[in-house]
């Protein structure tokens, strides 16, 4: 497990988008109310986290919810002091403004991720390589969201200069135009491509890992359950978390 202390200068970024969260028995309630914990979360995580949840809410008696999107828009929230117990962002420009507001705990490295091609099942349009790119309809996370900015240096490395068809919010809505149909190739994370299944086709970018996307996790200081806050964060550097995020398509290293 790694702790750190981020240093990287604050990136500004545009007004937050409003904050969903998926709450059940929100309210007052008593002594013997279950305790809720809400995770904020990059959309590339949403898989992995909701399958650990079960786990989670059965061992603690507690209620998980989440709340999954760009990591810039959930950073920028909760250092705006949206409610939350727990953040985790897909690269350290995020995690840091939480930080520089104050309202971060300890930070934790705990995976990683590389940038893949997929395309709709059975690969209509051929696409083989990031050069074949060029001419099709393709698409990518925005430049100011952590895909956006691996995407773009993917790219840069590999000279393309192909424009895509479309920037889209978060990784997840990436993949969705793909498996929709509505994109011949998109670049995602692999985790990404592993939860698609038999509904995309990969390939592989090579060199991508010249431009890793490093996960970090923290606790909230608005969260009312610092304990339950912290166990989630444990969780992700457990055997347990370790062993789904290695499945789900993530690297994690040995602890």
């Amino acid at each position: 497990m790694t702790r750190h202390t981020l240093t990287r200068p604050k990136v500004s970024g545009g007004s937050a988008l409003a904050l969903v969260l998926v709450l059940a028995g929100c309210g007052s309630g008593g002594s013997d109310a279950e305790p809720e914990l809400t995770v904020l979360a990059a959309s590339s995580l949403t898989d992995v986290y909701q399958g650990l949840a079960a786990g989670f809410e059965e061992e603690h008696g507690a209620e998980v919810s989440f709340s999954f999107g760009s990591s810039t828009d959930l950073a920028e929230q909760a250092a705006d002091g949206a409610p939350g117990d727990v953040l985790s962002t897909a690269d350290a420009t995020s995690m840091q403004a939480a930080e520089e507001a104050g309202v971060a705990g300890d930070v934790v490295e705990f995976a990683g991720n590389v940038m893949v091609i997929v395309t709709p099942a059975g690969n209509p349009a051929g696409i083989r390589s990031l050069d074949d790119l060029e001419g099709t309809t393709w698409v990518r996370c925005a430049d100011e969201v952590p895909c956006g900015r691996v995407a773009t240096s993917v790219l840069e490395d590999n000279g393309v200069t192909a424009a895509p068809a479309s920037l889209e919010e978060d990784v997840r809505a990436t993949l969705d135009k793909v498996v929709s149909g509505e994109a011949d190739a998109g670049l995602v994370y692999a985790s990404d491509a592993v939860a698609a299944g038999d509904d995309v086709e990969t390939i592989e970018v090579p060199g991508a890992e010249k431009e890793p996307t490093t996960y970090f996790t923290t606790t909230l200081e608005q969260s009312e359950d610092a304990d339950l806050a912290q166990a989630w964060v444990d969780l992700m550097t457990s055997d347990e978390g370790r062993a789904a995020l290695s499945e789900a398509g993530f690297t994690v290293s040995r602890p």
